[in-house]
């Protein structure tokens, strides 16, 4: 979609309110006809004499004169409204039919559908926010989470782009000198001091580096952590699910094999979602459908921010669970490793799976001779627990938790949570490091101011300041109609 095609003079219309029967619609207008085109067909007050910031009773009737609905209108006049530009809001009763028919009727007056995101590009455009406010506006219609809500409502409200517009302003300046002198070049002048340059470019690229740090947090935040729980048949994966979303999610049987496809919940803890895979049994299959069961967990642990391994400790031998661990494992993802059913077997060492050369673990704990194995982990990934009596879940939950937010981020600075974001400050930290490599080389500063000129250009994409052109119809087409 292309935006820069549509008229921005036009008056647009749409539904603000989730489609299908509710008890209140409103049917939302913006532009410069905004109020005139609702008056033609309302019944009531004159809206385009009325105040800004008020509401006002009446009727909408067709162009037969017939009654639709009684409505509230809510009146927003330039430049004091979300898009900067007339607003009329038109609450009604939520009836399919009565929207339908009301919004046809302002298109019959004068507006035209609005497009996706187009009340918010408008804000944009008119100055209301910036591009990453705007973006803010579906990451907050999205939400899902106290921390997804709080991360949007953050970045609406300015979040890190006010410090990029003051990261901007100091490399602007710095740029303006460096270009001033290349217009003094015969007369080998020096505006720009060099070593406060480096300076303000190592604090500038600190500033982005705990920013694209701080991404993974905010993407987990944002979009919730896929976290798959795996194990044997009957290790106990399902109770453990049940346990801890404290409801019976998932059938618990005695049978193995019970679960054969992937059961997804969401469990929020401290306001972090974390999506909850149970998956079938890892064995031998016994038949076609409990083989795709098994294929399909690995295809999940494959996909999975973090995986959590179950067992059972009254029938597991050690060198088994850590055969199991190396085949499933990967070493960008965190482990934790669940001892289950403590309750059958409350004298298990679960420290001997992180030792499992230690002399002192009864010999029937393994299967094999266990000089042969080495420890992949290490005891702070090890739980040991009842899932069918609780014990030990609230810890669960609280090393879940402390997983995520083991990056020493506070969630109270500055976190991004879109790729788009992310990919611009690599680049301008890359162009940032392009400026000192160069200044130590001994490069001309044509090619320093160069560097300088694309790391400003990066930053600018963020808040839309520059070169934003092709990304709003790929920004804002991946709103909701109506906002």
């Amino acid at each position: 979609m292309n935006y820069t095609k549509h008229d921005l003079s036009d008056t647009i219309t749409a539904l603000a309110t989730p489609p299908g029967v509710g008890a209140i619609g409103i049917i939302r207008l913006s532009g410069k006809d905004a109020l005139a085109i609702v008056q033609k067909v309302f019944g009531g007050k004159n809206l385009t004499a009325q105040d800004s910031h008020t509401l006002h009773f009446g009727t909408i009737k067709n162009e037969d004169g017939k009654i639709l609905d009684e409505v509230l209108v809510s009146i927003f006049k330039a430049p004091n409204s979300y898009t900067g530009e007339d607003i009329a809001e038109v609450s009604c009763h939520g009836s399919p039919f009565i929207l339908n028919k009301i919004i046809n009727l302002f298109i019959k007056k004068g507006a035209r559908l609005a497009q996706p995101g187009e009340f918010t590009m408008r804000a944009f455009l008119n100055g209301k926010l910036d591009l990453s406010q705007a973006e803010a506006v579906a990451d907050l219609i999205a939400s899902t989470s106290e921390s997804s809500h709080n991360l949007a409502m953050r970045q609406m409200r300015g979040g890190f782009s006010k410090e990029i517009q003051k990261l901007r302003k100091e490399l602007i300046n710095f740029a303006s000198l460096i270009e001033l002198e290349l217009d003094f070049a015969e007369e080998d002048v020096e505006f720009a001091d060099r070593e406060e340059l480096k300076k303000t470019v190592g604090k500038i690229q600190s500033y982005i580096r705990s920013l694209i740090r701080s991404f993974k947090l905010g993407n987990v935040l944002k979009e919730g952590l896929p976290t798959v729980i795996a194990g044997r048949p009957n290790a106990g994966k399902s109770t453990l699910l049940n346990a801890l979303l404290n409801e019976d999610r998932a059938i618990v049987s005695e049978i193995a094999g019970t679960t054969r496809d992937t059961i997804e919940e969401i469990l929020n803890i401290k306001g972090i979602e974390f999506r909850l895979i149970d998956t079938a049994g890892i064995r031998e299959a016994q038949g076609q459908i409990e083989a795709l069961g098994v294929e399909k967990t690995f295809e999940k642990v494959r996909q999975a921010a973090l995986l959590i391994y179950v067992f059972d400790v009254g029938e597991m031998k050690i060198d088994e669970v850590l055969a199991d661990i190396e085949k499933i494992k990967r070493e960008d993802m965190p482990l934790l490793i669940v001892c289950n059913k403590m309750d059958k077997n409350p004298y298990f060492d679960a420290q001997w799976i992180a030792d499992p050369n230690d002399p002192n673990i009864p010999i029937n704990y393994f299967k094999n001779k266990k000089e042969k194995y080495k420890a992949p982990i290490n005891k702070d990934q090890l739980i040991t627990l009842s899932a069918i009596n609780g014990m030990n879940i609230p810890y669960l939950k609280e090393k879940l938790y402390r997983l995520v937010i083991s990056e020493n981020i506070n969630l109270e600075s500055p976190i991004v949570t879109n790729a788009r974001h992310l990919e611009a400050l690599q680049k301008s930290f890359g162009s940032l490091q392009d400026v000192l490599d160069a200044m130590g080389s001994g490069i001309t500063y044509d090619f320093v101011a160069m560097d300088i000129r694309r790391a400003l250009a990066y930053l600018g994409e963020i808040t839309g300041e520059v070169g934003v052109e092709d990304l709003l119809g790929n920004i804002f087409s991946n709103f909701c109609i109506g906002k």
